[in-house]
């Protein structure tokens, strides 16, 4: 049975999660995670979704408990910051969706964007 490949290269379409036990981000591949992304580091994607499942959700409200449930999924394109002002974030107990908020429009859910870069906990994008 041939081994996963479990090494990260640009055009690889990937998936990104907050990992809250290591403090950093978990980069998932083919559903392996190949990389972990620390705090000084940085990431970049494009044609991004922001994924929420819905059953993980509805488990983490019931027990109050987290759960990998949420993830950004994108096309891998290197480890360099692009800059953006717009931050997506994702909290279970306030909404079932990644939101991203502006003083004038106030939260607003976000599913998809042109591009973003993880760095520093925070997922900043690209619509």
């Amino acid at each position: 049975m041939k081994e996963k490949d479990k090494t990260l290269r640009a055009g690889d379409r990937i998936e990104v999660y907050r990992n809250l036990h290591k403090d950093c981000f978990s980069v998932r591949k083919n559903g392996i995670v190949v990389k972990y992304i620390n705090n000084d580091e940085s990431l970049h994607l494009t044609d991004v979704k922001f994924v929420v499942q819905p059953a993980g959700h509805a488990k983490v409200i019931k027990e109050k408990r987290k759960n990998v449930h949420a993830f950004v999924r994108g096309i891998y394109t290197g480890d360099r910051m692009r800059e953006s002002t717009m931050v997506a974030r994702y909290n279970p107990y306030l909404c079932d969706s990644f939101i991203t908020y502006s003083p004038f429009k106030g939260p607003s859910p976000i599913y998809k964007a042109q591009s973003a870069s993880l760095f520093r906990g925070k997922v900043y994008v690209t619509v």
